[in-house]
């Protein structure tokens, strides 16, 4: 099959997904909510007591400081949120026979996954743009410039793109959508145990040495330094290194299930 032949077929698929998307909206807007609720949250009820606890503070700090400081994992954590909800739309797709369908027709095979990522990556865009807004709203400030901001955007969709084919992989391995809404969960439980929410000093030694080897953290570590205007150091080329792992590893995964896996 040709390779015009499978860019055609995955734009056709895309555009199933996105007009899923629309038609369909309640699970975006479930995803995009949950990230905003944490914001609020863990600003306005623990933001001041976290705030004056952040380094470099000496007690002095607010819930201001401590809203620099959640904002990436925040943006983080709607990039998780929506990766889950791929995992739940793939074990659909799975469960309900449209798969063994598309099997009979004359398309390319994996156009079926392409189109599911691809959505799932322009749909994690709006919902950044949407968490990010509301952060401003709420008084965010970062001191990046255009490339830092740039670079920032560029990390996430990186992320979204590997722990989308990660999550796929769930929703293909599950045998209901119940099952594919469930095993993603980790996701979203990790960002709680990485410098998300807190640095990870201010954590016991024994959890402090796993969130501060976990792959999240260093891709959190880097979105704050984007963010404000600090330095990566050797933190981006850890979360580059992770994403493109987590990419690839479930990029084969899905590709064998999908292709060895009758469809359920």
């Amino acid at each position: 099959m040709s390779t015009a032949h499978t860019v055609r077929d995955s734009a056709t698929m895309l555009k199933r997904n996105l007009l899923h998307i629309r038609r369909y909206p309640s699970l975006s807007i479930m995803l995009i909510a949950q990230p905003i609720l944490f914001l609020l949250l863990f600003v306005y009820v623990f933001g001041g007591t976290l705030g004056a606890g952040l380094p470099g503070q000496d007690g002095g700090g607010d819930r201001g400081d401590y809203l620099v400081f959640i904002t990436p994992g925040i943006l983080f954590l709607t990039v998780t949120s929506v990766a889950l909800g791929t995992a739940i739309s793939t074990a659909t797709d799975m469960t309900t026979g449209i798969i063994a369908r598309f099997r009979t027709m004359n398309i390319a095979r994996l156009s079926v996954l392409t189109g599911h990522v691809l959505g799932a990556v322009i749909r994690t865009g709006c919902a950044v743009v949407i968490v990010a807004a509301f952060a401003f709203g709420l008084g965010f400030r970062g001191d990046a410039g255009p490339l830092g901001w740039l670079g920032a955007v560029g990390l996430l969709m990186l992320i979204a793109f590997a722990l989308t084919w990660l999550t796929v992989g769930m929703g293909l391995a599950a045998d209901s959508v119940e099952t594919a809404s469930n095993t993603p969960l980790f996701l979203m439980i990790l960002p709680f145990v990485s410098s998300s929410f807190v640095p990870t000093d201010a954590m016991p030694a024994g959890l402090r040495q796993f969130a501060e080897h976990q792959p999240f953290t260093p891709m959190i570590n880097t979105l704050r330094a984007l963010v404000t205007g600090a330095h990566t150091d050797s933190d981006l080329w850890f979360a580059l290194g992770w994403s493109a792992l987590i990419a690839l590893a479930g990029y084969l995964w899905s590709r064998r299930l999908f292709l060895r896996v009758p469809a359920k």
